[in-house]
């Protein structure tokens, strides 16, 4: 599965999970209006680290902190290719 498959389905089922409404997931819609909160968004980055082996928010380098749905993606995308590299 892709990064972003990944971190959409993950997105989903935290929601279900932590039974918030989830606005339409699509790359322009802001992370503060999806229906998520900081505690789902805590166990985001904790299971997307379990299952990624990536955790973009503990790097040494300036990270700018992602807005929108598509600047979180963007941001483990990125970490993959890092860590690659």
């Amino acid at each position: 599965m892709s990064i972003r498959l990944t971190v959409l389905d993950n997105i989903k089922r935290i929601a279900e999970e932590q039974q918030k409404h989830l606005a339409p997931l699509s790359d322009d819609l802001v992370l503060t209006e999806s229906g998520l909160d900081s505690l789902c968004f805590a166990i985001l980055v904790a299971r997307l680290d379990a299952e990624l082996g990536l955790d973009p928010f503990t790097t040494e380098e300036d990270i700018v902190f992602p807005v929108t749905v598509g600047d979180f993606v963007r941001l483990y995308e990125g970490a993959a290719v890092d860590e690659a590299a």
